[in-house]
């Protein structure tokens, strides 16, 4: 069964509330804050199975999710130390026989700055968010990037360069979301980290 790589990132020193936002969604072993984390979107999805456990025998690091949905297949492991994490990564690249110049460059789909949210929808946003409340009149940020995974990318760069908050990350399926909240400038900052981290990550072409 050949495997494409739809996204493989490593990410260190995990931020605060994004650790807290992966600590209250992720169905296995709880990321903290300043943890190494590796993320991988696949397709077909049942390659993950196999990837995992090649992953869990060959370094030190916890399953923290593992999802199969109807088109790709994405799993996040984490562990306190990064020399472990990478041996993880190594290991799921010898299995796959490819290196990371194999995963997919990600694209940034579109991006958003709603100013001074109105209260009914900022409720109807907080029905199904997972992170922060949004508070009405604050303003709201949205990243839409593709593959999906790429997006905790983001996630984690957006809270080191400013003060917000993290009001949902959605990595699993065609496209990846981030949504934060707070001041005007301080989202305009994250957005801007946020698009800036995935354009600099490498990798082919999607054909």
């Amino acid at each position: 069964m050949a495997i494409t790589i739809r996204a493989l990132l490593q990410i260190d020193n995990l931020q605060p509330k994004f650790a807290a936002f992966n600590g209250a969604t992720v169905q296995g072993s709880v990321p903290l804050a300043g943890d190494t984390i590796l993320i991988g979107e696949f397709a077909p999805g049942n390659g993950v199975f196999t990837l995992i456990d090649r992953a869990l025998k060959a370094s030190a690091v916890e399953t923290t999710s593992q999802i199969v949905e109807r088109e790709f297949g994405f799993f996040i492991l984490r562990s306190s130390s990064n020399a472990e994490v990478t041996a993880a990564r190594e290991a799921i690249l010898a299995e796959l026989g490819q290196s990371l110049a194999d995963r997919i460059k990600p694209h940034v789909a579109s991006t958003q700055v709603i100013t001074s949210v109105e209260p009914y929808q900022a409720q109807l946003l907080n029905k199904w968010r997972k992170g922060a409340l949004i508070v009405p009149g604050k303003t709201l940020g949205i990243v839409e990037c593709a593959p999906a995974a790429y997006i905790a990318e983001a996630a984690n760069e957006a809270e080191k360069s400013a003060s917000i908050d993290i009001v949902e990350v959605r990595a699993v399926g065609r496209f990846g979301r981030l949504f934060v909240c707070g001041g005007e400038e301080d989202v305009k900052a994250a957005i801007a980290a946020a698009t800036g981290a995935i354009e600099a990550l490498e990798g082919r072409a999607q054909t």
